[in-house]
């Protein structure tokens, strides 16, 4: 970014990052145990610790803030990100959904945008009704519906937030001989779902579908060697 910026991370596992980031606890929320029990159960186990950074007040957070998933890679500049549709809750819409001709709502949670104070909503509307947000079963979902029923979600463009899975991997069996492939236009690469990020560094994947050539440019953006040798 060409701005002065904030890089927090919010986890209970704090040893070994870097001292430029400002580290902290995960939030406290009054909802733990409905929550804990909702991460633990089903298919999106771990789904809902993302609706906690939104809380009201939570260090100090204000202006435009991305909040990203562990597993992703930024790609490129993110200052359009911060500056896209001002005032709105934005996300890259779900990648099952974009050539749905129903046009389902829906934007992926691997990176979204909002801004503290002005969708606090995000987090009161869950904490007034946690089992009913608890239904939606997953927070990208309880994300977008609580966003589109107010008239603020906003789509990031196509392009700018990826899917290894279904934009960088070419088809079965071209996957198997083709490198994977980088977009242009893209700001933020997501490894949802399979190959993980360390499957794809050294070429690997349980699917057939998605089985990956190694990403040479992953190890530039992601891994820094002389840090971390461990890799292979």
């Amino acid at each position: 970014m060409r701005r002065p910026f904030r890089f927090v991370c919010f986890t209970e596992h704090a040893e070994g990052i870097r001292s430029e980031v400002e580290v902290h606890p995960l939030p406290v929320v009054p909802f733990e145990n409905e929550m804990v029990r909702a991460m633990t159960t089903g298919k999106r186990r771990g789904a809902w610790r993302k609706v906690t950074m939104v809380k009201p007040g939570e260090i100090g957070l204000e202006g435009p803030t991305l909040v990203m998933d562990l597993d992703v890679v930024v790609t490129g500049n993110l200052d359009e990100l911060l500056d896209y549709a001002p005032g709105k809750i934005c996300m890259g819409r779900e990648w099952r959904y974009r050539n749905n001709p129903l046009q389902k709502v829906g934007g992926h949670g691997s990176v979204y945008k909002f801004e503290p104070g002005k969708h606090d909503y995000l987090y009161s509307d869950f904490e007034a009704d946690v089992e009913g947000s608890l239904a939606y079963r997953g927070e990208q979902k309880y994300i977008s519906m609580t966003a589109h029923k107010r008239d603020e979600l906003e789509y990031f463009p196509d392009g700018w937030i990826c899917s290894f899975k279904r934009q960088a991997i070419p088809y079965v069996p071209l996957n198997f001989f083709v490198t994977p492939n980088l977009p242009e236009t893209c700001r933020v690469m997501c490894f949802h779902g399979d190959p993980k990020m360390e499957e794809a560094l050294v070429g690997d994947g349980s699917k057939i579908r998605y089985r990956t050539k190694p990403a040479p440019w992953l190890r530039r953006l992601w891994l820094d060697t002389h840090e971390q040798d461990w890799m292979p």
